[in-house]
């Protein structure tokens, strides 16, 4: 068993580290108050190849491992746990084109996306249905031409912004069969978006409902087979649970080494504050915890890679532990700065901000820990 990483991987984490300490942290403040990520940074990584990392390579993607798209997004969180998480998400909505779109769909949808030239956003949660996904009401009527979309979206990372929707509707039953996948363009007549939502963290990416009326599409902008459209969002999401849980990572990982360095620096009672043991033992803590967390997140990336039948429970797992401890280490590195850790110009206070919504989207830790119980059981 090698725990080691590639010469290869060593490049992609570096390179992603590189990008993201250049082109990214200097500016995420602005890009805070703009709430808006600038789409030519976003053209940038896609040039890296960020766009379509686990994309297939005769799809035109970089054919990256999971694992090894974990060390890109826990690299950018560095710099950026918001931003990282948003190219996160599209890169999951290029997958799922890839993965179960016709040619003339990948030709027509994917392409663009593959140097994130469009952005893609995913459209599952609804404002009465969260945890309970295959609930959703949106609704999908079969046309002569295709389908008439009605429903609304909630917490749309991208509303309003992206270019592409993957929108889940109920074209069937009630349940997760009657689900289906569908992809609308921004400019499709019947989409519209609220407004930018105030959120608590990841300011620096714009998420808005996202709102259908009579929104008319062709058949050919169904992903896949009707009534396998929720079988598609819970594939996205083992990948993007690895790729959350990457990201809260990073962010993690940056809260501590800004915690590391002021404790160094930082006197108290005639002595550095790292002198004291009591506060030794908390940052020993931290890092095994967080050296635990990476090991974990970098197994089930390799479940998903190798296709283990446990991959899906591990993913859970992974998503559960790892946005949990960093959480736990971003909300004890803050308070190592003590005063200072609240204010902004730290750079702690938004990491705890951003890191918070990890433990809820992409499945809250309370469903990850139904999905884990469930495997449990009945096994």
């Amino acid at each position: 068993m090698d725990f080691s990483l590639s010469s290869e991987q060593n490049l992609i984490y570096a390179t992603a580290k590189d990008f993201g300490k250049q082109a990214i942290a200097p500016y995420v403040a602005k890009w805070e108050n703009d709430e808006e990520i600038p789409r030519e940074v976003l053209k940038s990584a896609g040039e890296l190849g960020f766009a379509a990392m686990y994309v297939a390579e005769e799809d035109g993607g970089s054919g990256l491992t999971r694992l090894d798209a974990t060390l890109v997004f826990e690299a950018l969180a560095l710099a950026c746990p918001s931003v990282s998480s948003f190219i996160s998400i599209h890169n999951m909505c290029a997958w799922m084109i890839s993965k179960n779109g016709t040619d003339k769909l990948k030709e027509k949808y994917l392409k663009p996306l593959l140097n994130l030239s469009k952005i893609c956003s995913y459209c599952l949660t609804e404002p009465g249905s969260g945890s309970d996904a295959a609930a959703l009401t949106s609704s999908a009527k079969r046309t002569n031409e295709g389908y008439k979309l009605n429903g609304t979206k909630a917490f749309t990372s991208g509303g309003g912004f992206s270019d592409l929707y993957i929108i889940m509707a109920r074209s069937g039953e009630y349940g997760p069969k009657g689900i289906s996948a569908f992809i609308v363009e921004y400019r499709n007549p019947g989409i519209s978006f609220g407004k930018k939502e105030k959120k608590m963290g990841w300011k620096a990416q714009p998420t808005a409902q996202v709102d259908l009326t009579d929104c008319f599409i062709d058949s050919e902008e169904l992903l896949g087979e009707e009534g396998k459209g929720f079988y598609y969002a819970m594939q996205g999401l083992d990948g993007g649970r690895l790729n959350i849980a990457a990201a809260a990572l990073g962010g993690a990982q940056r809260a501590l080494e800004i915690a590391l360095d002021y404790t160094k620096t930082r006197s108290a009672f005639g002595k550095t504050l790292n002198s004291f043991q009591s506060l030794q033992f908390r940052l020993a803590d931290m890092e095994t915890n967080l050296q635990s967390a990476r090991i974990f997140l970098r197994q089930a990336a390799w479940k998903v890679d190798t296709n283990q039948k446990d991959a899906s429970v591990f993913c859970a797992m992974a998503k559960r532990l790892v946005t949990d401890v960093a959480f736990e280490v971003a909300n004890d590195a803050l308070q190592l700065l003590g005063g200072y850790g609240y204010l902004e110009a730290f750079g702690i206070e938004k990491i705890v901000r951003d890191l918070r919504v990890h433990q809820i989207l992409e499945g809250t830790n309370e469903i990850m820990r139904v999905i884990i119980a469930r495997s449990l059981i009945e096994n």
